[in-house]
């Protein structure tokens, strides 16, 4: 019988059956098979039994998968298989050490970003990621200068205090594709819209994300004079994009994401409204772009044109409601706000956004996000405003060199980013920061506290933006601005979801309260990590309350309101997002809204008792409050994105704390 196997190492260690046996379990898991651990061991310790010698690891991993493709169990096998490679790779990087870096990190960032060679091999340590990113985006600086900015941008990188987007961690030094978010043109004629399609899926496989106005696509029916025929209308052209981000995601960085915008009085509208509800379009995130006029129709009770056609507003509000009720979408853009506030009038109307609201851009423009970590922005339990200041010119400087060497997918995408030079610095762990600084999300003092720290963010960027443009130059299309001070860039700001850099950095998502205190993560290959919030858990052991039975009931019930074995102080503090009325997410987001010059995407989390009402209320006061769009999700409104395993919350690896993008992870 077996007693020993060698690892890699050579070193010896005994055989443990009943690790081998969990490790099968995993496997069955993953692929929802029943458990059948005990026999699948018992047919491995069978054949064992004839050997005397001692196998190494990987013999032992071959043994297990030849027993489970003898016993018909395939699924299992490649379950199996995969997990293991994956294991070995990740053991292979966590040799170098780490130290700021969470296992969860470690775990996205050998899925996404660390690089691999033709064989799919990882080849990179995060170290050596943060180092390629460095020398990549310092490489846009005068000779002289790029060791210096290589060094600092290094260090900005590794200590966690800001990341950019997905796109420039995955692609720096090798597809050179760095921006996250685009707007394409989407004209009516066959030939711009499958132009349009190409430069899409071109955008989806280097990880960036695409929105578009199908406003301008001729409505169903409506007959087209060069043949004669049906149009078939701005929705159907809709399931085509959809379907070619189907199929773009399974070989990119990450799935591709769309938004799809219609104008409020286009005759298609409520087709649109409901096609989500149906099940389809996946792949997109909708948003109506509304005007002011059809607002104050609504609150008038008047009628509104669509088309020909004249309908009764709050009808037509009622459905988009009910619908959002019904699925997250569709939200709302507020499209004469947005324009009223681009310094870039001149060149035309903003039609529509990202696919997460953050950033209005024209037709075939782009834009770079980076994210500040507010969580490292502490220090004695106090705001540290000089970090904050040289964290803030060293990001604007890094998005701005972005801008400079970054591949765009095509020569007019190129022609206008460089003319406009956009950026969209934002903040994550902003629900961290104000725990640290004991205060609650839903309070005036958390109102204030935002005020002051984006008016002293805004401030800094603008200084860093006009410093750069007198060593640099202004942005081409500065004298077609409404700016009064010549800077870098044309916009500085933008509040983007930051899902996989939050977990990257180990702090909570953008500016959303916390979503769960306590939780299991189901990591790679079905292994359930426990895991709490740091905050909530270093409160509950410094006041002497913590206990695994009570983590374990918070993890069940979610909410620790009603808990009275928790002191009413931490109750009050360590509030969740659906514990938080719809009005203070809305205060909240318009603050934050008040600085910034592109956008703020923010989730307005309702709770799954939630009425069409709510929605009503939530559209309505999110217009009256100057914000640029809103996204409201009811918690289990779509069962599909629902895990609820042995009565406990369970969240997939890559959660970052955060409910966005229509869609719950939970």
């Amino acid at each position: 019988m077996l007693s020993y196997v060698k690892k890699r190492s050579g070193e010896l260690k005994s055989f443990d059956a009943h690790k081998l046996r969990i490790s099968i379990l995993h496997a069955m898991k993953d692929v929802s098979h029943k458990d059948e651990s005990e026999k699948v061991l018992n047919h491995i310790l069978n054949k064992l039994s004839n050997y005397k010698l001692i196998f190494s690891t990987s013999d032992l991993r071959d043994l297990v998968e030849d027993s489970l493709l003898e016993l018909n169990l395939k699924p299992v096998a490649k379950s199996y298989a995969t997990f293991k490679k994956f294991n070995l790779e990740l053991k292979e990087f966590l040799k170098i050490p780490s130290s700021n870096l969470s296992h969860n990190a470690l775990i996205v960032l050998s899925q996404r970003y660390l690089k691999r060679n033709k064989s799919g091999k990882i080849v990179e340590n995060p170290e050596q990621l943060f180092h390629r990113v460095a020398n990549h985006v310092a490489s846009a600086e005068k000779k002289p200068l790029q060791k210096k900015y290589s060094e600092e941008f290094y260090k900005l990188l590794s200590s966690l205090d800001f990341l950019p987007n997905t796109p420039c961690l995955a692609n720096a030094g090798t597809l050179n594709q760095l921006a996250a978010c685009f707007v394409l043109d989407m004209p009516d004629s066959l030939e711009g819209i499958y132009g349009s399609l190409k430069k899409s899926a071109l955008i989806f496989q280097s990880g960036g994300g695409v929105g578009y106005s199908f406003s301008r696509i001729r409505p169903k029916n409506f007959i087209i004079a060069s043949t004669g025929r049906l149009a078939s209308g701005p929705v159907s052209f809709m399931h085509l994009f959809d379907k070619s981000c189907e199929v773009i995601k399974q070989g990119g960085i990450r799935r591709g994401t769309n938004m799809g915008v219609l104008n409020i009085d286009h005759p298609d509208i409520f087709e649109f409204i409901s096609e989500k509800s149906h099940g389809s379009l996946q792949n997109f995130n909708l948003s109506i772009a509304v005007t002011d006029n059809f607002m104050h129709s609504v609150i008038n009770n008047s009628s509104f044109k669509i088309g020909k056609n004249k309908i009764k507003s709050r009808e037509l509000f009622d459905y988009i409601c009910t619908n959002a009720w019904q699925s997250g979408d569709p939200g709302l853009i507020f499209i004469d706000e947005i324009n009223r506030k681009h310094p870039l009038k001149k060149l035309g109307k903003i039609e529509a956004t990202n696919p997460y609201g953050e950033l209005p851009l024209l037709k075939n423009e782009a834009c770079v996000l980076g994210s500040i970590n507010l969580s490292h922005m502490i220090h004695n339990r106090q705001i540290d405003w000089p970090k904050i200041a040289n964290t803030t010119e060293l990001a604007v400087r890094f998005l701005d060199n972005i801008v400079t060497i970054n591949k765009y997918p095509t020569k007019e995408i190129e022609a206008i980013s460089h003319a406009n030079r956009k950026i969209g610095l934002g903040v994550m762990g902003w629900a961290d920061m104000l725990l640290e600084l004991g205060i609650k999300y839903d309070s005036e003092e958390a109102l204030d506290q935002a005020k002051e720290l984006m008016s002293f963010i805004k401030k800094h960027t603008e200084l860093s933006s006009e410093k750069l443009a007198k060593e640099k130059g202004a942005f081409p299309n500065f004298h077609k601005s409404d700016l009064k001070k010549k800077r870098r860039n044309a916009t500085l700001l933008s509040i983007a979801p930051t899902g996989s850099i939050s977990l990257i950095a180990n702090c909570s998502s953008s500016i959303e309260p916390l979503f769960a205190l306590s939780y299991v993560r189901r990591a790679f290959g079905s292994i359930d990590l426990f895991e709490s919030n740091k905050n909530f858990e270093n409160a509950a052991r410094y006041n002497g309350f913590y206990s695994k039975e009570l983590m374990l009931k918070i993890s069940q019930e979610g909410s620790i309101q009603h808990m009275k074995e928790i002191p009413k102080d931490i109750r009050e503090l360590f509030v969740t997002a659906l514990d938080i009325p719809l009005e203070w997410h809305i205060k909240m987001q318009s603050v934050f809204q008040s600085y910034v010059d592109n956008a703020v995407s923010k989730t307005i989390n309702l709770p799954n008792n939630a009425t069409i009402g709510e929605v009503k209320r939530a559209y309505m006061l999110a217009w009256k409050s100057k914000c640029k769009g809103i996204t409201i999700y009811r918690y289990c409104s779509r069962d599909s994105q629902i895990l609820n395993i042995q009565e406990q919350t369970t969240v997939p690896h890559d959660f970052s704390g955060g409910c966005f993008n229509r869609e719950c992870n939970f």
